[in-house]
């Protein structure tokens, strides 16, 4: 089996609402997705999703360096080889791991339709079977943040993760006004994005939120200062989870060495894909730490790949891919029975992508043979 051709869209996904956080608003998500096909007729498609403040990456760089420097590279290669795909692609340019990483889920798809297994399977079989699903509260008001909240409980959910990240105070107003209203119907997970900067400002806010349950705190620091990570772990009985702190293996040997985090968020489009996520939970595990599969807002495609991997590994115990229900119009047609998320036995991702979706959302696009 050898890639014959890797054609790139560069894609709009329309948001049912605005998605808000803390550095950003989007009013619809811009994406990559790859068509990876091999010289025996076989499909595979991969999605990057870019975040500028968490890799450096761009929608516009990711499509530039996977039609000029990735897969000129790779036409040719074998897509079971992933090994090498990902040293053919880590010569070819350093970090771009949302460029990496949609290549790798479409080596994922191809390779498991060609052998007629899910994806899993490749990356050591299924472990869970099925995943309760955490609806993403974006940044508003404290009552329409609690509201949104109470009407997903009336729906099933049982997790929350609520973005916050903006003045100290407020946010806590936020999480409060939530945990009156569902605090003892759901958990709640805080996610700041690096909001609140410094390990002082983050304890402050702690201190405020003593009678408040939080499952974890996800990130309240910048992401470059682990030291402050640890420093708000050890000063804390709230769980602290690390996420754009960890973006490969290097981030991980430093969190791991400091003992900065309870828990890590790991993306695909951070580490670069399937294989290194796989690699990273391994590296989490030893160090007993625990796992989450994240997501920077992918289509079926992306969601797909990080349910596969999530479900193949013991060690991680939480997700949040929740793109596609977030979306109006999607390329694909991942299922998820709310509140719950079970993957289908299909091969590959396990996703049917409609072509004609695509090529009407998408912006532009281009072949490499």
């Amino acid at each position: 089996m050898k890639i014959h051709s890797i054609e790139v869209f560069v894609v709009e996904f329309p948001l049912i609402e605005p998605f808000v956080i803390s550095y950003a608003s989007y009013d619809s998500m811009p994406s990559v997705i790859v068509k990876l096909t091999t010289e025996d007729g076989w499909v595979g498609y991969g999605e990057g999703v870019a975040d500028e403040h968490v890799t450096g990456e761009s929608v516009e760089s990711v499509f530039q360096i996977i039609t000029k420097t990735l897969a000129p590279q790779l036409i040719g290669q074998n897509p079971m080889n992933l090994e090498k795909i990902h040293d053919v692609m880590n010569k070819a340019i350093l970090g771009a791991p949302t460029a990496k990483a949609a290549i790798d889920i479409a080596c994922y798809d191809v390779v498991g339709k060609a052998l007629h297994v899910p994806a899993y399977v490749l990356l050591g079989g299924r472990y869970h079977e099925k995943f309760p699903i955490t609806h993403v509260l974006s940044i508003d008001t404290p009552e329409k943040m609690a509201a949104s909240a109470e009407d997903r409980v009336a729906k099933g959910y049982t997790s929350f993760k609520m973005k916050v990240g903006y003045d100290v105070a407020d946010d806590v107003a936020r999480i409060k006004a939530v945990s009156d209203r569902v605090g003892n119907k759901a958990a709640i997970r805080v996610d700041v994005n690096q909001g609140w900067q410094s390990a002082a400002k983050t304890l402050q806010a702690l201190d405020a939120l003593k009678n408040v349950a939080l499952d974890w705190l996800e990130q309240p620091v910048v992401a470059e200062d682990i030291d402050a990570l640890a420093e708000v772990k050890a000063k804390s009985s709230t769980p602290i989870m690390a996420d754009e702190a960890l973006v490969g293996f290097k981030q991980m040997r430093e969190i791991i060495a400091k003992r900065a985090a309870d828990k890590v968020n790991i993306k695909l489009m951070k580490c670069g894909g399937m294989y290194p996520a796989a690699k990273l939970a391994a590296m989490a595990e030893m160090a007993g730490i625990d796992c989450q599969v994240g997501s920077m807002v992918e289509s079926s495609v992306g969601s797909a790949a990080g349910f596969h991997v999530a479900f193949s590994k013991k060690s991680i115990s939480s997700v949040e891919l929740t793109g596609p229900l977030k979306f109006s119009k999607d390329i694909g047609n991942l299922h998820y029975d709310v509140p719950f998320i079970q993957l289908n036995e299909k091969a590959g991702l396990g996703v049917d992508v409609n072509e004609d979706i695509l090529h009407a959302l998408t912006v532009y696009s281009k072949e490499v043979k």
